[in-house]
């Protein structure tokens, strides 16, 4: 089976492409969602633990931890020391399940790809991109976003240009859903191919 990561920086089109993987009916892994189904159920405790008052009603709450979190990026390394390996642990899950299944292969949706060095354990690397100034659009577009947000987002990633250069295939989400899809289509095929 091959094991493929799909990274893209913010505002990019990850989450759409791969919600295009899915609908094509590749086994999606969701980093993010993992995160959040963790903040509701085992992350909880040490979670509460390491930053006291973050969990409400047995639930991380996130606006809580980030408060906390502002101006002390060194408590973020304390937090990914305590949810990177629950995350790893529910990946591992997911491929062993889909693996057991028959899959050809499986999608990590891993938003900090190169960032957590997570190319490491994958087979092929999928990079989501688009123009600078659509991506800058649809991210001033969010609730609650601000331009000095925005770019302490960006100063936290990987460059996109380097994204692109390390990855094995790369979907460019700047013009319609239908040619996003297109790309989707063409990288599933081709992946379909290789796993036989």
């Amino acid at each position: 089976m091959i094991i493929v990561g799909l990274t893209g920086s913010i505002g990019m089109g990850k989450s759409t492409a791969a919600q295009m993987f899915r609908e094509l009916g590749v086994p999606v892994n969701d980093a993010d969602q993992v995160v959040h189904d963790l903040y509701r159920g085992e992350a909880v405790a040490p979670v509460e633990s390491a930053f006291p008052g973050v969990a409400k009603k047995g639930v991380i709450d996130r606006a809580e931890l980030s408060r906390q979190l502002v101006g002390a990026p060194d408590r973020l390394a304390e937090l990914e020391r305590i949810v990177h390996p629950l995350v790893r642990a529910k990946e591992k899950e997911f491929i062993a399940r889909h693996k057991r299944a028959g899959a050809p292969f499986v999608l990590l949706d891993i938003p900090l790809l190169f960032e957590t060095k997570a190319e490491t354990r994958l087979d092929r690397v999928v990079v989501v991109t688009c123009d600078p100034e659509r991506q800058k659009e649809r991210v001033m577009k969010r609730q609650g976003m601000t331009a000095e947000k925005f770019a302490m987002i960006l100063a936290r990633q990987v460059p996109d240009s380097e994204k692109r250069a390390r990855a094995d295939y790369i979907i460019d989400t700047s013009n319609s859903f239908d040619e996003t899809r297109q790309q989707v289509r063409a990288i599933v095929d081709r992946l379909r191919a290789e796993g036989g």
